[in-house]
């Protein structure tokens, strides 16, 4: 029987530019301008340029991350989802 790991959830940010993150899940989505984590403790937006994953490994939970890092958001469940519609996101 295969038995499941929980992964505490942990973020290391060296001077805005790498990224480490344990806990990881899943990678929703990800481009140079935003990366988007489903992490032990929710959804994890990083926004910031030049933004790519230099390392992932899901069974061990961990994603290394590289680019400027403009900001880091753990998103509630009522957030809008990425594949949401741009307009529908901007009348509400």
């Amino acid at each position: 029987m295969e038995e499941k790991v929980m992964h505490s959830h942990k973020l290391t940010l060296d001077n805005r530019k790498e990224a480490f993150v344990t806990g990881v899940k899943d990678v929703i989505s990800f481009d140079e301008k935003e990366i988007l984590l489903q992490t032990a403790d929710g959804r994890l937006q990083i926004r910031g340029s030049q933004l790519h994953v230099k390392g992932l490994n899901l069974e061990k939970g961990e994603a290394a991350l590289a680019g400027h890092v403009d900001s880091l958001v753990y998103l509630s469940k009522d957030s809008p989802r990425k594949e949401e519609p741009f307009f529908t996101r901007l009348f509400r």
